[in-house]
């Protein structure tokens, strides 16, 4: 009788995503970072994607609310990204906008740039680029509901709207998170919201270490990290 031939196959491990979401000024930027040092992942900020974006179309003279025009700039432009440090960095036409990405005009603007489909699908594309060969942890509004919506490993972050204000004026930006709210929670496409499979966070008396603490420890619980 011949015998059966048997071959050990080593599949590759699946890279791991960390989902954070949550409105402006919840922490969630602050809690993503030290998290994805603390586990020696790389840190992908969703938002300062769709910032650089609404900085190029302002340079160029684009009106936001064109979704056509936005749509023809943005697939006539070369959009790179790439880690370096642990940080995940765009570049657009060559040039690096990360100074320019908290002005008043792309805070004015950037609810409105984010709404547009053709903006997400191209970011989203992007993302997932990214994550195909490493472990990252991802934040942004959409991340566990729409751009991951397969990782187990989804958190929102929320704080009160009065230490989300004081948050964003010690922060030194002048928009108005209520109004940040509204735009986000009621667009059409990708819309701010709580996925159903995701853990929520009240941070408005945590501190950063003490959120950071809450999602190891939940991580634990689902076996990713040993305890």
């Amino acid at each position: 009788m011949r015998r059966a031939l048997v071959f050990a196959v080593s599949l590759p491990a699946p890279h791991r995503v960390i989902a954070i979401d949550g409105p402006a000024a919840s922490g969630k930027s602050s809690v993503a970072r030290q998290l994805a040092r603390q586990l020696g992942f790389d840190y992908v900020n969703s938002g300062a994607m769709y910032r650089a974006v609404t900085w190029h179309l302002l340079q160029h003279g684009i009106d936001p609310g064109d979704g056509d025009a936005v749509a023809r700039l943005l697939e006539s432009s070369r959009i790179e990204c790439d880690f370096t440090d642990g940080g995940f960095r765009i570049r657009i036409d060559g040039f690096d906008p990360a100074g320019h990405l908290h002005g008043d005009a792309v805070n004015e603007k950037i609810s409105l740039v984010s709404s547009i489909p053709r903006v997400r699908e191209i970011l989203v594309e992007k993302m997932h680029a990214g994550a195909g060969d490493r472990d990252v942890v991802v934040e942004g509004r959409d991340i566990g509901s729409v751009v991951f919506p397969e990782t187990p490993y989804k958190f929102y972050i929320d704080a009160s709207p009065e230490v989300r204000l004081r948050r964003r004026v010690a922060q030194g930006q002048l928009d108005h998170v209520l109004a940040r709210d509204q735009a986000d929670s009621s667009r059409q496409v990708a819309p701010l919201v709580v996925a159903k499979d995701a853990h929520f966070i009240d941070s408005s008396d945590l501190s950063i270490e003490g959120v950071v603490d809450e999602i190891i420890g939940r991580l634990r619980a689902k076996g990713m990290i040993a305890n």
